[in-house]
Order: C-alpha cells, then sequence, then structure tokens
C-alpha cells in the first residue's frame, strides 16, 4: 500500500528571496508552518498548491510528483486535490452554503442532486446542517470559516492547505472556531498543511511545527519540544521564553555571549554538555522571582539585579520586562505585584533557581522534519 504522505523539497527563487524548505506530511497528520513576515510561508503555500512552480526540487504526493522541474512534470492545480482555506472565506455570495459546498463535485462533474447529498452529509458532520440554505452574507465570521472548511472537504482532498485561517476573526470567535478546525482536522485522513503568523493556533492545531526564518526552517518538531527548547531569538519571543546563548565554562555554568553566568540544569533529552559546548539557555518567565533587595541565602540561584522598563497586564498574570544583565521577562500574580508596589524604572533584584532553568546544545544533530 502506498504511503499517502506529502513529500516536499522546495526550491524557490523569487528576486533575491530563496525558499529552500524539506518536509514530509503524513496523512492524518497536520503541519503548521509558522515565521515572521517574509519568511516564505506564503510562497510554500503556493507551491504546495500549484501557484509557484519549484525552481529545483520535488512536490509529490503518495509517490505519485505533483512539480519535478529535473523532468518537466508540473501537475496544474485544479488536478492536485489540494484546496486551500483562505482566511477571507471565499464563499460564492450567489449560492447557497449548501451549494458553496457541493461545488468541488460539481465541477469534477459530479450530478447535483449527489453533489448535494454529499455536501448535506459534510456540513451535518461539521454541525453545520442549519446554515445550508443560508447565504454567505448571512453568516457570522466563525460560521463562513467552517463553511469554507467544509467545502474543501466535500471534494474529498488528497492535502488540505489552509492560510491563516482564522486571521480574519475576533478573538472570542477564533477561540471556539479554534476547537471546532482542529475537531475538523483530527477527522481528516490526508495530509494538512497550515500556515500561520500566530502562535496559540500553531500550536493547538498542529501535530508538529516547522518554524522558518529567511526561507529556511530553523527548527521543526512536536509542538511541546519547539516550546520547551526553542533554537532562535524569534521562536522564544513566540512561545513567550528568555533566551540566552553562551558556551559551557569548566565549573559546567553557562558563559553568557554578553558576558553573565548562570547555573542551569541540562537537558535531559539532548546530548550531555561538555565545556565549550555552544548552548543555548531558556527561562520561562513564571520561573524568575523580583525581589525588591539582593535575596540572601539563595546560593543554589541565580541572582542579578535589574530595573524595571515595561509592565503588561496578561489574562491573570503582570509581565515585567526587566532591563538587566542579562534582560529578562518574569510573570508574577497582579497580588505579588501591588505587594511590591512596582513601578517603571523601579531598580529590583531578580533571582532564578538552577533547576528550573533549561540548557541545551546550540547545535543538535540535524533532525528530520517532520516526521
Amino acid at each position: 500500500m502506498v504511503s499517502r504522505t506529502l513529500h516536499v523539497d522546495a526550491r524557490v527563487r523569487r528576486g533575491d528571496f530563496v525558499l529552500q524548505v524539506a518536509l514530509d506530511v503524513e496523512a492524518g497528520s497536520t503541519v503548521a508552518v509558522i515565521g515572521p513576515n517574509g519568511a516564505g510561508k506564503t510562497t510554500l503555500l503556493r507551491a504546495v498548491a500549484g501557484l509557484a512552480p519549484l525552481d529545483a526540487g520535488l512536490i509529490a504526493f503518495a509517490g505519485t510528483p505533483w512539480d519535478d522541474p529535473a523532468t518537466g512534470t508540473f501537475l496544474e492545480p485544479t488536478r492536485r486535490r489540494c484546496p486551500v482555506v483562505f482566511q477571507d472565506y471565499r464563499l460564492f455570495p450567489h449560492l447557497s452554503v449548501l451549494d458553496n459546498v457541493a461545488y468541488p463535485l460539481r465541477v469534477r462533474g459530479g450530478p447535483r442532486r449527489v453533489a448535494r447529498a454529499h455536501a448535506l452529509q459534510t456540513l451535518g458532520r461539521l454541525g453545520l446542517a442549519e446554515l445550508a440554505q443560508r447565504r454567505p452574507r448571512q453568516l457570522s465570521g466563525g460560521q463562513a470559516q467552517r463553511v469554507a472548511v467544509a467545502r474543501a472537504l466535500a471534494g474529498t482532498p488528497h492535502v488540505l492547505l489552509l492560510d491563516e485561517p482564522l486571521a480574519a476573526l475576533d478573538a472570542r470567535t477564533r477561540q471556539s472556531t479554534r476547537v471546532e478546525l482542529r475537531s475538523a482536522l483530527a477527522a481528516f485522513d490526508g495530509p494538512a498543511l497550515v500556515v500561520t503568523h500566530d502562535p496559540l493556533e500553531a500550536l493547538t492545531l498542529a501535530d508538529h511545527l516547522v518554524v522558518l526564518e529567511r526561507g529556511e526552517v530553523v527548527q521543526a518538531g512536536p509542538p511541546r519540544d519547539v516550546a520547551a527548547r526553542p533554537a532562535t531569538e524569534y521562536i522564544a519571543r513566540l512561545v513567550g521564553v528568555n533566551l540566552y546563548a553562551g558556551a559551557v565554562a569548566p565549573d559546567g555554568t553557562i558563559r553568557l555571549d554578553t558576558g553573565e553566568t548562570l547555573r542551569a540544569i541540562g537537558d535531559p533529552q539532548s546530548q550531555r554538555l561538555r565545556p565549550h559546548d555552544r548552548a543555548l539557555v531558556a527561562v520561562s518567565p513564571s520561573a524568575i522571582s523580583i525581589h525588591l533587595h539582593r535575596p540572601d541565602g539563595v546560593s543554589a540561584r541565580n541572582v542579578w539585579p535589574a530595573t524595571i522598563r515595561g509592565v503588561e497586564h496578561l489574562r491573570d498574570t503582570i509581565r515585567i520586562d526587566l532591563d538587566g544583565r542579562p534582560p529578562a521577562i518574569a510573570d508574577i500574580t497582579p497580588a505579588a505585584f501591588a505587594q511590591l508596589g512596582l513601578d517603571l524604572g523601579a531598580p529590583v533584584w531578580l533571582s532564578a533557581k538552577a533547576t528550573e532553568i533549561l540548557a541545551y546544545r546550540s547545535d543538535p544533530p540535524p533532525r528530520d522534519a517532520p516526521a
């Protein structure tokens, strides 16, 4: 039995920008591609959809080439069975929801009665049957996005592509639609590729993350691993972790590139750190404690002075931006913030237990992405 894997080894040049990405998406799994603006996310999606031909490499599904410049093979987008769910839905305004969802089968020559019956079944599976006779203008943003997903699934696609699927929704609608979209993706038995700039969207929708920067994959793996051990400053900011680069000193501490020293535990999932190894140090904002005076009796901790340069209220916590050596962000409760009487410009002391600081190699062996 041929594996229904989407294989991508894409090289696409657009002026001075070059996208070079290799990944495999297995049937029944969802891979989220995330990265800053200009990283190449949309170019990758367009290449898989057949809207941006490769300059080199190979895109194939279940062993069948879709785009292979070496042999001159190029399968037109309409023949790939690879629909794209866009952030602006792109529903036909003059058609009912039912006929929008039936459209992919009608285009392939299916009888209207059969196409509509299949569309109604798809709508029912996604909990949208009551919307069947409505027009797109009568739908909320969340409903319209779910109908767009239903239309893509009704065409029995080989591969499903989603381009910033929740970007056009307000915060409240985005939260509920995210849960429903996750269920729809879990029920899809083919490979799914989601392009997004939203870390929560990527972490909740995908089984595997691929992070792009400047057209290249800088990290790939399960969401939990990427969040726990970010490989770049961009990823660290994305998941809200303090990240420092340095080298292992002879005594086992990490000498940061900026001159400071931190004591940290090693990463049990990576190679053992040795003196002079390059290392990254990740510190959760919740692992950093704030003190008004230098704390005593904390020899097992890392202690350093800082100044408060920013304060942000995040739901149940207060996030504090601290200018120190090294700089840091720390999360404390509103009660602790009030008790300490903190304010912008206030001098404070920071501490973090070595057992709550994770150090790991910054140049790990290459990992296949994704499996």
